[in-house]
């Protein structure tokens, strides 16, 4: 983003003057032009759409979204996360923002509309910093700015469920692993090994089941195949296994519906 003519005395202009897709924000009342983003900028920036978005406690997430934070401001963070309110074009509040900042960035613009989300509720304005060292910018309403660098990891209690390496605001490969541990975690699973396993298990149980079948010659009841799920998780495959291999079809059927038997 480059600023073009800003002045510290109040504009004419408002937020409701401003369509969706105007290359503008407003601060203060005066427009500030929001130039294409380069091409240092364009990946990162989805890349930490996508990280913060799939968080498993994030409700939405928005690139660009447009924060009416005042009568005269209009702010659109790279990323805004929870974003909320207004009953227009605009949302009003986002706890958290992510800004990138590289080649060509004004450094004084950015400082005002840091202080401007900052000023208007929201919690936390991540800068990624592209340009030099690879870190971030934290700066957290009544906290003074502090930096963590590329190997560290970001928080954001009440908003996010899980850390972010500060890596997987900038790095491809990072964004896309952290972005399928979150998706993961929305499910229930802590990682993809725990994926495989359930598959492996399901498996397990659906081979047996087969076998069950066919030395009974006779299809199993719902009862029956819960009986073999939970005998399972209780005995493990090799008894299941044993069993289904050792007994006749008679003194299978009476195994499988007796609760006592082991």
């Amino acid at each position: 983003m480059t600023d073009r003519g800003y002045r510290p005395q109040h504009g004419p202009f408002r937020p409701e003057q401003v369509r969706s897709g105007d290359p503008y924000e407003l601060s203060q009342g005066h427009p500030i032009y929001c130039a294409p983003t380069g091409r240092d900028g364009t990946g990162p920036n989805g890349l930490g759409f996508a990280v913060l978005d799939s968080d498993p406690a994030v409700r939405n997430a928005g690139v660009d979204t447009g924060l009416a934070i005042g009568p005269g401001t209009l702010r659109a963070p790279d990323v805004a996360v929870n974003f909320e309110g207004g009953d227009g074009t605009w949302a009003t509040t986002a706890p958290l923002a992510l800004e990138y900042a590289g080649k060509g960035q004004d450094e004084a613009e950015l400082r005002t509309k840091i202080a401007e989300l900052l000023a208007a509720g929201t919690q936390w304005v991540w800068v990624v910093r592209l340009v030099g060292p690879r870190r971030v910018d934290v700066h957290e309403r009544g906290v003074g700015m502090r930096t963590v660098g590329s190997d560290g990891t970001l928080t954001a209690p009440g908003v996010l469920g899980l850390p972010v390496p500060v890596r997987a605001l900038f790095d491809r490969e990072v964004a896309h692993e952290v972005t399928l541990r979150n998706l993961l975690a929305a499910k229930g699973y802590p990682d993809i090994a725990a994926v495989r396993e359930e598959g492996r298990e399901e498996g397990v149980r659906d081979n047996l089941q087969r076998l069950f079948q066919r030395k009974l010659g006779r299809p199993l009841t719902e009862g029956e195949r819960e009986a073999i799920r939970g005998r399972l998780e209780s005995q493990g495959s090799d008894r299941l296994g044993d069993v289904v291999i050792d007994l006749d079809g008679t003194a299978l059927d009476q195994w499988l519906n007796d609760p006592s038997a082991v």
